[in-house]
């Protein structure tokens, strides 16, 4: 098992309330997670049908073996009333990490939490791997390619499956096992459409009309399922920031997807060898280094801090990290492994106009040098740490 940099955050939210919900997206790691961190507890799978038939006729009595030991309730979304009945148990029972709950269904899990267990439950968000936490396994690729094109699912790394296998197969479990219980997606195959042009746009700010007209869908429909996606943390969407020093700016947010092996098999990239010169290189580049960002806040049991900024002449920071409330740390993301000045360009434009200092700016790039310019500082991808600082 790799370890997992939420595992602290875990264990102090099990300190301070009686249940802890784990969030993510399906195969994410977060039964691996919760079975280490709580192995006293009985792991209770609720898509087994014989267990998920038990708590579905008589909840009450299936819940109350439960109630003096606790338990791990893994896909505890696919029987909905247990939430109402857990209820009542966390109000008698109020000794701190007795429930842990897990699922991969997030709209239908934050649904049911916010409506039975609002105040009663510690949430964490748990992305697929970081690169901090395959390095420190020993297991980091030896180019960002390879990352890009395998992704950062735990599968891909314990297992000797090949990326395209792994990725065919979790499109169509997410799309065959959750969607179709949903009913905001009525066709299927024009939503397996629609997240292909998703990843097309990787990195890209979104515009709803040209997404639905790709599609054959209304620009509402394009929003709701764009909103899905994000629930299922499949996708995050980077909002701008508002400071505009006097300048007009974008109001439309910017797509990720929190794995980049997932939108590279979207687009149809064959394998690491074809991302030499592909179109979305960049864009693929900029989602795994804004994604491990947002690793380290969800892994801390943090909301976002991310933003970015563009103004209406085409100036752009590709992140805007909003540092202690209200001090913003800008950082340009750059595939190329050959440092040029030209990187710094939109930083010290930014820098201009905000009073922003150069030892707080970053560029990080694809290469491997870590150097001190006159308009900020120059990072490697696997050398990201001086930024960290400014997330956690």
């Amino acid at each position: 098992m790799i370890k997992r940099d939420a595992e602290e955050k875990l264990r102090s939210l099990a300190l301070g309330f009686p249940a802890v919900s784990v969030i993510g997206p399906r195969q994410s790691g977060k039964t691996t997670l919760v079975r280490s961190v709580f192995p006293h507890l009985p792991y209770i799978l609720l898509e087994d049908p014989d267990t998920r038939a038990f708590a579905e006729e008589d909840p009450r009595s299936f819940l109350a073996q439960f109630e003096e030991s606790g338990a791990v309730f893994d896909e505890v979304q696919r029987v909905p009333q247990l939430f109402s009945y857990l209820q009542g148990i966390l109000d008698r029972q109020t000794k701190p990490g007795k429930f842990i709950l897990t699922g991969s269904q997030n709209f239908l899990m934050m649904e049911q939490i916010s409506q039975s267990l609002a105040g009663r439950v510690g949430i964490i968000k748990l992305l697929p791997l970081s690169m901090r936490e395959i390095a420190r396994a020993g297991v980091m690729p030896d180019t960002y390619e390879e990352i890009l094109y395998g992704g950062l699912y735990p599968r891909t790394y314990s297992s000797p499956i090949h990326p395209s296998d792994f990725y065919s197969s979790y499109i169509q479990t997410y799309i065959e096992r959750d969607l179709r219980q949903l009913k905001q997606v009525q066709n299927l195959s024009t939503f397996q459409i629609f997240m292909k042009m998703c990843a097309h746009r990787s990195g890209q700010i979104i515009n709803y009309s040209s997404l639905a007209n790709d599609c054959g869908i209304t620009h509402n429909t394009a929003k709701e399922w764009l909103s899905l996606l994000e629930t299922s943390l499949l996708i995050v969407l980077i909002r701008p920031h508002h400071k505009n020093f006097n300048k007009r700016l974008v109001k439309m947010p910017k797509l990720y997807f929190t794995d980049p092996g997932l939108a590279a098999h979207l687009s149809g990239i064959q394998n690491a060898d074809d991302l030499g010169y592909h179109p979305l290189k960049g864009g693929l580049f900029e989602s795994l280094i804004l994604t491990e960002f947002l690793k380290i806040r969800y892994n801390a049991g943090k909301e976002s801090n991310l933003y970015f900024w563009r103004d209406k002449l085409g100036h752009e920071i590709d992140c805007i990290i909003e540092y202690a409330g209200s001090d913003l740390i800008p950082v340009e993301i750059k595939s190329g492994r050959t440092a040029s000045s030209d990187f710094f360009k939109e930083i010290a434009y930014w820098n201009g106009l905000s009073g922003n200092t150069p030892d707080r700016s970053f560029v990080v790039y694809g290469g491997d040098q870590h150097q001190r310019r006159s308009a900020g500082q120059l990072i490697g991808y696997q050398e990201m740490e001086p930024i960290f600082s400014y997330l956690e």
